[in-house]
């Protein structure tokens, strides 16, 4: 029983973009590893930004310079 969890940050990710990402993993398990599609089960977590982090920083939602 394949467990797929995807987080991304909760930028306004539309219910037909989760439903993409949906079947999408799903299809790929299938293809590639001949998973079950009727056992197979994606979460999508959506992430407060003020929980998101990267490069040690906390993310604030601006972009940063090179």
């Amino acid at each position: 029983m394949p467990y797929v969890n995807i987080k991304v940050t909760d930028e306004q990710v539309t219910t037909a973009q989760k439903r993409q990402l949906i079947e999408g993993v799903t299809q790929l398990l299938v293809d590639i590893l001949h998973k079950n599609p009727q056992t197979t089960h994606v979460v999508i977590d959506e992430v407060p930004m003020g929980n998101w982090g990267h490069n040690g920083k906390q993310y604030t939602g601006t972009k940063t310079t090179k």
